[in-house]
């Protein structure tokens, strides 16, 4: 594995060897006044959500806001989407997922419809845009988790209701918003925070950069060579990090990855779909298995993080997975929560409560990494 880091941040523009991520701070990311929900939730109202680069600054934190109120103060949200109807489509197994989706829509007031499309790929039997002409008229928000990314982007342009991505080969959005807001809760703002990626470039890891680039964190990415990060994804991200003072660190060794991070995740080495490619990847992906060797170069209080399932004692071992610095099934719980407040705000129903308003608003600075 090399040791060469291209730190990516505000105005960077070439590669650097041996330097630590930019640590300088931006004002505060977060919601600042009643005007700026409103105008974020009223730009959300009936829109897609594709990819986490579809939201502006302002939109995800207002999300993020909002997030944090319905876990707060559910009983505020009861009937916000009352008769509401959100069918699904999963051309992938599920289980956080499905029941995440099905019990935040079911508890705001809404029903949920789920079909099973693992035997047959949307688009098969029915072109997507008649799908889309037919749904439109009888449901309120279309959910889907598919191979191709395109499936969402084409049904997304055919309908005239909210398309949501559950996960598609490029990106998985929900998980990203809840993973952040499970750090927003231990952390207060993750403005500044050291947040560390080790594995390989997925669909998971794509939105985990541009999230963490919305909230001005220092994102680091460590992959073996060949399984890095799409450029068009990088790029991205670099160009929200130059707004809000984040950055992002491209680098192959672990070690070097998780030194002095706040958060440490990774996710299996092969992804559904890319089965065949298991024994050929365990060998590459081996030295990058998260283990408590690797997280005592973390933060003392660094948390470890997994969107789950895991390959246990392959990406990571039982000991990190079950341990205290744990919060992967925080993870799955807040999927639930950030469903919530994305629904609400696609579908017109999201309201600010006024003691819910912080999010814990305080820049998470560092000692520079020598």
């Amino acid at each position: 594995m090399g040791s060469k880091t291209i730190v990516i941040g505000p105005r960077a523009t070439e590669s650097v060897a041996d330097e630590s991520p930019a640590t300088k701070q931006t004002s505060t990311l977060g919601i600042q006044s009643d005007t700026a929900f409103s105008e974020a939730s009223k730009r959300l109202s009936g829109r897609d959500l594709c990819s986490i680069a579809d939201l502006t600054v302002q939109e995800m934190a207002a999300i993020m806001e909002l997030t944090h109120a319905v876990k707060s103060h559910p009983e505020d949200f009861l009937h916000a989407l009352d008769a509401r109807q959100m069918v699904m489509f999963f051309e992938k197994a599920s289980l956080r997922t499905r029941l995440t989706f099905e019990t935040a829509i079911n508890t705001l007031g809404g029903n949920a419809t789920f079909v099973d499309q693992t035997q047959s790929p949307l688009g098969e039997r029915e072109s997507l845009a008649d799908m889309a002409r037919n749904l439109e008229r009888w449901m309120s928000v279309i959910v889907l988790r598919t191979y191709a990314h395109e499936t969402i982007t084409e049904m997304a342009a055919c309908s005239k209701i909210p398309v949501i991505n559950a996960l598609s080969d490029l990106e998985h959005p929900c998980q990203a918003i809840a993973d952040f807001f499970t750090l927003e809760e231990r952390f207060g703002s993750v403005e500044g925070l050291r947040f560390t990626y080790i594995g390989d470039g997925n669909n998971v890891c794509h939105s985990l950069m541009l999230a963490a680039s919305q909230l001005g964190a220092h994102c680091t990415i460590a992959s073996p060579k060949g399984f890095a990060p799409k450029l068009e994804i990088i790029h991205k991200a670099i160009e929200i990090s130059e707004t809000t003072g984040g950055s992002v660190t491209l680098l192959n060794d672990p070690v070097k990855a998780v030194s002095g991070a706040d958060a440490v995740y990774t996710d299996v080495c092969t992804s559904m779909g890319s089965e065949h490619e298991a024994t050929k990847r365990a060998p590459i992906f081996k030295p990058y298995q998260v283990n408590e060797a690797l997280m005592s170069h973390a933060q003392p209080d660094a948390v470890f993080m997994h969107c789950l399932p895991a390959h246990r004692n392959a990406e990571v071992t039982d000991a990190v997975l079950d341990g205290p610095q744990s919060v992967v099934f925080d993870q799955a719980e807040n999927r639930m929560h950030a469903q919530k407040a994305l629904l609400l705000m696609l579908l017109g129903g999201a309201k600010r409560i006024s003691n819910s308003r912080n999010r814990g608003i305080q820049a998470r600075k560092r000692p520079t990494q020598n």
